[in-house]
């Protein structure tokens, strides 16, 4: 069953389609709805019985590559919706994590839950994660292997139910700033998270009142150089139709944000970039799938210009090919 969209194009029919990440599931307690407002709700893409065998043959790739690390955390984040004019190839992130009892791995992750209009925490089946992306024909995975300390740290909290929830909003929105505490989206929660695990804790008690936990997380990333790639808005129509869009917000943006015409809200990207500089020894892993084969790519290379869309997924010299169509 389909849940809502990280960030959907909320805006392509009514002005901002640059706002868009993947897609979660709902748990077995709480029945996603369907809302049939602008699209948000809506059910994905059905996928045929091959598509979806060549996309379970992906996450079982995506499920080596985790197994060959040797780690029982990660960074994990997929393609959603076509951003690639924007760059931007990766969309929805999350907490990969490994059962110490089954070896299987599951995705920690925000979604939005249609049902109860309001974010939740969901824990999510490998095979469901790399399933969620819109595409079915092609998709990306990216992962971000975190050794030692930082790796130890972040599974510890990961882990930990009161901690996950303690940095959870009780509004979401799209296209949440990454500084205020007004809202939250999926890749916001996961970079909170990241605080929480690598920052001294506590520090924000002092203050008065005392800072909230996501205040004390949000204080600890801008101090460490955190600092989201802005998305261009597109136009002042555009900016100004977000005002009308579900689950878009601007009253948390600052206003030379908002007369700039851009966004600063959090992307795999952004989590990726700040993780790499924050963990010595972090490594990359970046897999993606066609119809016929998957890629699995090692190091932090920038991603190749034909592979920031759906349907790109080229091989280079050094990486890995696996065949899917068998």
């Amino acid at each position: 069953m389909a849940g809502a969209r990280c960030l959907r194009p909320l805006l392509r029919r009514a002005a901002l389609s640059a706002l868009a990440a993947g897609a979660v599931l709902g748990t077995a307690g709480s029945r996603p709805a369907y809302a049939g407002t602008w699209g948000l709700c809506e059910r994905p893409q059905e996928a045929g019985v091959a598509e979806q065998d060549r996309r379970l043959r992906f996450a079982a790739a995506v499920q080596q590559a985790l197994d060959d690390s040797g780690q029982t955390v990660a960074l994990i984040a997929r393609s959603g919706m076509d951003l690639g004019r924007f760059g931007v190839l990766y969309s929805h992130a999350g907490i990969a994590l490994r059962s110490p009892e089954t070896g299987r791995w599951s995705v920690r992750q925000l979604y939005y839950a249609c049902d109860v209009a309001r974010p939740r925490i969901y824990d999510q089946g490998l095979p469901g994660f790399v399933l969620g992306a819109d595409g079915v024909r092609a998709g990306h995975v990216a992962v971000v292997l975190l050794p030692g300390p930082a790796g130890a740290a972040l599974e510890r909290v990961a882990r930990d139910r009161d901690t996950a929830l303690s940095l959870l909003a009780q509004d979401y929105s799209a296209n949440a700033y990454a500084f205020s505490t007004r809202y939250q989206n999926c890749n916001q929660w996961v970079a909170e998270m990241l605080a929480r695990a690598w920052a001294p804790w506590g520090s924000g008690e002092s203050a008065d009142p005392p800072l909230t936990p996501r205040a004390q997380a949000q204080r600890w990333l801008r101090a460490q150089g955190y600092a989201p790639q802005p998305l261009p808005a597109g136009s002042h129509a555009l900016m100004f139709a977000a005002h009308f869009a579900p689950l878009v917000h601007v009253d948390d943006h600052p206003l030379q944000d908002i007369q700039a015409l851009r966004w600063r809200t959090s992307l795999p990207r952004d989590i990726e970039e700040f993780a790499r500089r924050q963990v010595p020894g972090a490594q990359r892993i970046g897999l993606c799938h066609d119809t016929r084969r998957a890629v699995v790519h090692r190091g932090w290379t920038p991603d190749r210009p034909e592979l920031v869309t759906p349907a790109g997924c080229a091989a280079a010299e050094e990486d890995t090919v696996v065949a899917l169509d068998r």
